[in-house]
Protein backbone atom coordinates (compact mmCIF):
# COMPACT_ATOMS: atom_id res chain seq x y z
CA UNK A 1 0.00 0.00 0.00
CA UNK A 2 2.78 2.43 0.93
CA UNK A 3 4.67 1.62 -2.31
CA UNK A 4 1.55 2.40 -4.36
CA UNK A 5 1.14 5.71 -2.51
CA UNK A 6 4.75 6.71 -3.26
CA UNK A 7 4.46 5.57 -6.88
CA UNK A 8 1.30 7.66 -7.35
CA UNK A 9 2.98 10.67 -5.75
CA UNK A 10 5.97 10.32 -8.10
CA UNK A 11 3.69 10.02 -11.13
CA UNK A 12 1.90 13.22 -10.14
CA UNK A 13 5.18 15.06 -9.53
CA UNK A 14 6.55 13.95 -12.92
CA UNK A 15 3.33 14.98 -14.63
CA UNK A 16 3.38 18.47 -13.09
CA UNK A 17 7.10 18.77 -13.81
CA UNK A 18 6.65 17.88 -17.47
CA UNK A 19 3.78 20.34 -17.97
CA UNK A 20 5.67 23.07 -16.10
CA UNK A 21 8.90 22.51 -18.05
CA UNK A 22 7.10 22.55 -21.38
CA UNK A 23 5.05 25.63 -20.54
CA UNK A 24 8.14 27.49 -19.29
CA UNK A 25 9.82 26.97 -22.68
CA UNK A 26 6.86 28.72 -24.31
CA UNK A 27 6.76 31.42 -21.62
CA UNK A 28 10.45 32.12 -22.37
CA UNK A 29 9.77 32.20 -26.11
CA UNK A 30 6.71 34.44 -25.69
CA UNK A 31 8.66 36.86 -23.50
CA UNK A 32 11.68 36.95 -25.82
CA UNK A 33 9.51 37.37 -28.95
CA UNK A 34 8.09 40.51 -27.35
CA UNK A 35 11.34 42.03 -26.10
CA UNK A 36 10.68 41.09 -22.47
CA UNK A 37 12.53 39.08 -19.88
CA UNK A 38 10.64 36.23 -18.20
CA UNK A 39 10.39 38.23 -14.93
CA UNK A 40 8.99 41.24 -16.83
CA UNK A 41 6.44 39.07 -18.61
CA UNK A 42 5.52 37.37 -15.32
CA UNK A 43 4.98 40.75 -13.64
CA UNK A 44 2.71 41.97 -16.45
CA UNK A 45 0.50 38.88 -16.45
CA UNK A 46 0.34 38.97 -12.64
CA UNK A 47 -0.82 42.59 -12.51
CA UNK A 48 -3.17 42.45 -15.53
CA UNK A 49 -6.20 40.74 -13.90
CA UNK A 50 -6.00 42.98 -10.81
CA UNK A 51 -5.32 46.27 -12.65
CA UNK A 52 -3.02 47.40 -9.79
CA UNK A 53 -0.95 45.66 -7.12
CA UNK A 54 1.73 46.75 -4.69
CA UNK A 55 5.24 45.71 -5.57
CA UNK A 56 5.32 43.65 -2.36
CA UNK A 57 2.22 41.66 -3.43
CA UNK A 58 3.67 41.12 -6.92
CA UNK A 59 6.80 39.73 -5.27
CA UNK A 60 4.73 37.39 -3.09
CA UNK A 61 2.68 36.14 -6.04
CA UNK A 62 5.61 35.65 -8.41
CA UNK A 63 8.28 34.48 -5.93
CA UNK A 64 10.77 36.72 -7.71
CA UNK A 65 13.75 37.83 -5.59
CA UNK A 66 13.54 41.51 -4.60
CA UNK A 67 16.49 42.56 -6.77
CA UNK A 68 15.09 40.74 -9.85
CA UNK A 69 11.65 42.21 -9.21
CA UNK A 70 13.03 45.71 -8.80
CA UNK A 71 15.12 45.52 -12.00
CA UNK A 72 12.24 44.08 -14.01
CA UNK A 73 9.82 46.76 -12.74
CA UNK A 74 12.35 49.50 -13.58
CA UNK A 75 12.62 48.15 -17.14
CA UNK A 76 8.83 47.97 -17.54
CA UNK A 77 8.41 51.53 -16.23
CA UNK A 78 11.14 52.80 -18.59
CA UNK A 79 9.50 50.98 -21.52
CA UNK A 80 6.19 52.65 -20.66
CA UNK A 81 4.34 49.41 -19.87
CA UNK A 82 3.92 50.03 -16.13
CA UNK A 83 3.05 52.95 -13.91
CA UNK A 84 4.70 53.10 -10.49
CA UNK A 85 3.55 55.38 -7.71
CA UNK A 86 3.96 55.57 -3.96
CA UNK A 87 1.13 54.24 -1.82
CA UNK A 88 -0.49 57.19 -0.01
CA UNK A 89 -0.43 55.67 3.48
CA UNK A 90 3.02 54.07 3.11
CA UNK A 91 5.67 56.02 1.23
CA UNK A 92 8.02 53.02 1.16
CA UNK A 93 5.46 50.88 -0.74
CA UNK A 94 4.95 51.21 -4.49
CA UNK A 95 1.71 50.63 -6.37
CA UNK A 96 2.15 49.10 -9.83
CA UNK A 97 -0.42 49.29 -12.60
CA UNK A 98 -0.44 48.61 -16.32
CA UNK A 99 -0.24 51.63 -18.58
CA UNK A 100 -2.40 51.81 -21.71
CA UNK A 101 0.67 50.73 -23.69
CA UNK A 102 1.17 47.79 -21.34
CA UNK A 103 -2.44 46.68 -21.67
CA UNK A 104 -2.32 46.96 -25.47
CA UNK A 105 0.97 45.07 -25.66
CA UNK A 106 -0.29 42.28 -23.38
CA UNK A 107 -3.53 41.91 -25.37
CA UNK A 108 -1.42 41.63 -28.53
CA UNK A 109 0.70 38.91 -26.93
CA UNK A 110 -2.42 36.97 -25.95
CA UNK A 111 -3.64 36.98 -29.56
CA UNK A 112 -0.28 36.25 -31.20
CA UNK A 113 0.00 32.85 -32.89
CA UNK A 114 2.50 30.65 -31.07
CA UNK A 115 2.27 32.53 -27.78
CA UNK A 116 1.89 30.52 -24.60
CA UNK A 117 -1.70 31.84 -24.38
CA UNK A 118 -2.65 30.57 -27.82
CA UNK A 119 -0.95 27.23 -27.21
CA UNK A 120 -2.70 26.82 -23.86
CA UNK A 121 -6.02 27.66 -25.49
CA UNK A 122 -5.32 24.92 -28.04
CA UNK A 123 -4.57 22.44 -25.26
CA UNK A 124 -7.83 23.35 -23.52
CA UNK A 125 -9.75 22.80 -26.76
CA UNK A 126 -8.49 19.19 -26.82
CA UNK A 127 -10.41 18.54 -23.60
CA UNK A 128 -14.15 18.15 -23.25
CA UNK A 129 -15.91 20.67 -21.01
CA UNK A 130 -16.23 17.95 -18.38
CA UNK A 131 -12.54 17.00 -18.56
CA UNK A 132 -11.54 20.66 -18.29
CA UNK A 133 -13.81 21.26 -15.29
CA UNK A 134 -12.50 18.10 -13.59
CA UNK A 135 -8.89 19.10 -14.28
CA UNK A 136 -9.41 22.54 -12.74
CA UNK A 137 -11.20 20.99 -9.78
CA UNK A 138 -8.39 18.47 -9.23
CA UNK A 139 -5.74 21.22 -9.40
CA UNK A 140 -7.75 23.32 -6.95
CA UNK A 141 -8.01 20.43 -4.49
CA UNK A 142 -4.28 19.70 -4.73
CA UNK A 143 -3.39 23.38 -4.24
CA UNK A 144 -5.78 23.62 -1.29
CA UNK A 145 -4.20 20.52 0.26
CA UNK A 146 -0.72 22.08 0.06
CA UNK A 147 -2.02 25.43 1.35
CA UNK A 148 -3.53 23.69 4.38
CA UNK A 149 -0.27 21.84 5.07
CA UNK A 150 1.65 25.11 4.83
CA UNK A 151 -0.74 26.84 7.25
CA UNK A 152 -0.34 24.00 9.77
CA UNK A 153 3.47 24.19 9.49
CA UNK A 154 3.44 27.96 9.91
CA UNK A 155 1.21 27.64 13.00
CA UNK A 156 3.66 25.30 14.73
Amino acid sequence: MDNQRITSALQLLRSFSRVNKTMMRFVQKTAADNGLSVPQYTILVTIAPEKALTQKVVGEKTFLPKSTLSQAVDGLVQAGYLHRQQVEDNRREMLLSLSCEGETMLKGIHKKEGSVHQLTAGAVEMLSEKEFAELLQAHERIADFFDEKEKKEDAT
